[in-house]
């Protein structure tokens, strides 16, 4: 088997239900992920729209999360810093955390939850930016994977 993410709450493709956007109680969905590889030691995991008219919009950045963590419950909560050591960035609401789908009426937009195996620990401050995090990144991927879900009013 390969690296994979996946949920309880959608498949891949699917619909995000209400619920884990801001048209709902806006809590992150519960993610699960298994086959990483050996000497991983950290995950990072970054969620993003990339259908939004002005560009890539980021919902969700976290990264150190220890690589004996191979799940998030649902409603990972609001802080930098989360009780096995994982923090948690700055998402383009300006917010720290999950930040759920808000698109515009029309089309359902996407949205990418992708996470990183990573051969170190990134030691960044919270409230780090994605960019800040993929920077940090280059040169210790170990490996990748990705579950995308749909949202549409």
């Amino acid at each position: 088997m390969a690296f994979s993410l996946k949920s309880n709450a959608f498949s891949e493709t699917g619909m995000l239900p209400t619920k884990y956007t801001s048209d709902g109680a806006d809590v992150s969905p519960q993610l699960m992920w298994s086959e990483a590889p050996f000497n991983t030691k950290s995950f990072a995991l970054i969620m993003d729209d990339p259908d939004k008219k002005s560009g890539m919009w980021v919902h969700w950045v976290l990264y150190d999360l220890p690589a004996a963590i191979l799940e998030l419950s649902e409603g990972v909560p609001c802080l930098e810093t989360l009780a096995h050591g994982g923090k948690q960035g700055s998402n383009d609401y300006k917010r720290i955390g999950y930040s759920g789908p808000n698109p515009p009426k029309g089309a359902p937009h996407r949205y990418f939850f992708k996470l990183y195996a990573l051969d170190c620990l990134l030691n960044l401050e919270p409230r780090a930016s994605k960019q800040d995090v993929e920077q940090a990144m280059q040169g210790h991927i170990l490996a990748e994977c990705q579950l995308m879900g749909r949202y549409g009013r």
